[in-house]
């Protein structure tokens, strides 16, 4: 009996071994496999994340699905209702641009405006007038405006005196059945006030002048009262003789107002430089001779400045440049005539 028992439990003994056995080889299978099934599980996520990282737009569509083609074939077709509506405004449109146009009735009875000029045309500057011959009359007053520097054609630089002549208007003809002589009275730059006789007297000629002045003529029958007179009157390169008054210098002595020599400066004469000297005879005639050249007031004397050319003459200003200088200070009036 003991042996039967050993032999069983010995049997006994070994069956379990080989249960244990069998139960712990598919559990080292299966824990290899699990591990297997970590480290691909684990290989696979890394490999989406970067797939994800270099190609998104596929895995994203794989991953959508027919949902994700549903909406972009949504997004990316027009629905017949947002294909209807660019044609329904493509016909409206037309229809309010046409309630627009004039009809043809409307365009025949609107004004046709004339085409606007190019911008060469815009840019060409307008023809100057021509002006009417001037009359033939010995001169015209100016105003005399100051110097300045006229540089010519070859470059030469010349002095000249800026001059305003006219317009003059024509205040008064004289004949010589009532007056005695042939002029023409013009008047120059208006008045602000006048009296009653001179006011009556250029009334006739519709203007107030402060300025009258007469000039010889060749034909009376070219003159009459009212009638304006332009610079044009004189040409480029005319002699003209222009008089006016002489800039003021005050109380001057003898050897500034007509170039006196003065006395000696030697031999005792320490006080006579400047003096005038002798003024005449003694007992006989026993005065002094009216005009003597002595110390008084120098310059504001008329003066008639002869042989001047015209440099340049720009009737469309009333303007002459004379060459050289001219009597009197700026603003101050001249009388211009020309000279044979």
């Amino acid at each position: 009996m003991d042996e039967q028992e050993r032999q069983e439990n010995s049997e006994q003994d070994d069956a379990g071994e080989k249960n244990e056995e069998a139960t712990a080889e598919p559990t080292a299978e299966a824990e290899s496999v699990a591990d297997k099934t970590d480290e691909s599980a684990t290989d696979e996520a890394e490999a989406p994340a970067a797939e994800v990282k270099e190609e998104p737009a596929e895995e994203a569509g794989d991953s959508d699905d027919g949902e994700s083609d549903a909406d972009s074939a949504d997004e990316s077709e027009p629905t017949a209702e947002s294909k209807d509506e660019p044609e329904a405004v493509e016909a409206e449109a037309p229809a309010a641009e046409s309630a627009d146009e004039p009809t043809a009735e409307e365009a025949s009875a609107a004004p046709v405006e004339a085409d606007e000029p190019s911008e060469d045309e815009a840019e060409e500057p307008e023809a100057e007038e021509e002006l009417a011959d001037a009359p033939a009359i010995s001169g015209l007053i100016g105003r005399k405006i100051g110097m300045t520097t006229y540089y010519t054609d070859d470059g030469r630089a010349v002095p000249v005196t800026a001059v305003e002549v006219g317009p003059c208007t024509v205040t008064q003809v004289k004949t010589a059945a009532r007056h005695g002589y042939e002029a023409v009275q013009v008047g120059f730059l208006p008045a602000k006030n006048l009296n009653k006789p001179m006011a009556g007297h250029l009334e006739r000629s519709g203007g107030r002048f402060r300025h009258l002045q007469e000039f010889g003529v060749e034909d009376l029958g070219e003159f009459e009262v009212g009638q304006k007179i332009l610079a044009n009157l004189f040409d480029t390169g005319d002699r003209i003789k222009v008089s006016g008054i002489s800039k003021g210098k005050g109380f001057a002595g003898g050897v500034r107002r007509y170039g006196f020599a003065g006395g000696p400066k030697t031999h005792g004469q320490s006080d006579r430089h400047r003096a005038p000297g002798s003024i005449g005879a003694g007992s006989s005639p026993g005065r002094v001779w009216p005009g003597t050249k002595m110390a008084g007031h120098y310059g504001a004397a008329s003066i008639t400045q002869r042989g001047l050319r015209v440099v340049l003459s720009d009737p469309s200003r009333n303007l002459l440049l004379v060459g050289g200088s001219v009597p009197g200070h700026k603003n101050s009036i001249l009388r211009i005539e020309k000279q044979a």
